[in-house]
């Protein structure tokens, strides 16, 4: 039996990139059932066809993670891209939410610059009973129907939705992720060794959510140094961020590299 945080995680779940239409049909259905039922932060009625979906999406890179034995998908994410046709584009958060760390924003080429958006896990896949109600699983009920490794995972669903944005990242040369985090999410991610940088105030967006920036490569050296268990589910042993497995060597693990 498998007995490390990514041989478990593979071996009942994988991350599934969604290229086709057919596949973008399953992250919106799953949107849905989450942002409109479960937790009813946008209108159903908005979504005729149980498909939840933006204009965003047609910049977006989406990810799905599928529960091998079931087929179902558990938790899906996107990450937005800059607009190659209107680069000045304003990306969700920076609609929303107010930025006022402009120390750490200044340097930023807005085409190296994404955002974390839409990442969720299915209320079937939620280990616990006070996770009902958050978006990315983080919060005892159990469920009959997986094992005890599956039950185990669930907390790891939401960091590979993190390698998805990861991997995204280093295939699009996107250095710097906004994301508006749930403050349970910053908590379990700071908790883990992940740097996450707050750029504004706390404010009520679909929820309460802070304003954050995460730098692709700082948070990957730190974590290849400090914990690279995590590392590696992160970037699946390297295969996401070969430059940086090639340096992990060779301590104190070189010059930073772009993702």
């Amino acid at each position: 039996m498998a007995n490390n945080i990514i041989d478990v995680f593979n071996e009942y779940f994988e991350m599934v990139p969604a290229i086709s239409d057919e596949l973008k049909n399953e992250v919106y259905k799953l949107r849905y059932q989450v942002f409109c039922i479960d937790n009813e932060i946008f209108d159903s009625e908005n979504y005729p066809d149980e498909l939840e979906f933006d204009d965003y999406d047609q910049h977006s890179v989406h990810y799905l993670i599928r529960h091998r034995k079931s087929g179902d998908y558990a938790a899906t994410t996107r990450l937005i891209l800059s607009d190659v046709n209107n680069p000045e584009k304003l990306f969700p958060l920076e609609q929303y939410c107010k930025i006022d760390n402009f120390a750490v924003m200044q340097p930023i080429n807005r085409k190296n610059l994404g955002e974390i958006s839409r990442l969720c896990v299915s209320k079937a896949f939620k280990k616990r009973k006070n996770e009902a109600h958050t978006l990315a699983a983080i919060g005892p009920e159990q469920q009959g129907h997986l094992t005890l490794d599956e039950r185990r995972t669930f907390l790891h669903i939401s960091l590979a939705l993190m390698a998805c944005i990861i991997k995204a990242s280093h295939e699009n040369n996107v250095h710097y992720t906004y994301a508006a985090m749930e403050p349970s999410f910053v908590r379990f991610l700071s908790a883990l060794g992940i740097n996450v940088i707050k750029i504004g105030p706390l404010v009520d967006y679909h929820g309460n959510r802070w304003p954050t920036l995460i730098k692709g490569t700082d948070m990957l050296d730190h974590l290849a140094e400090k914990k690279p268990d995590i590392w590696d589910l992160l970037t699946n042993k390297g295969c996401f961020c070969k430059p940086i497995l090639l340096l992990r060597s060779e301590p104190p693990y070189g010059a930073k590299q772009k993702l």
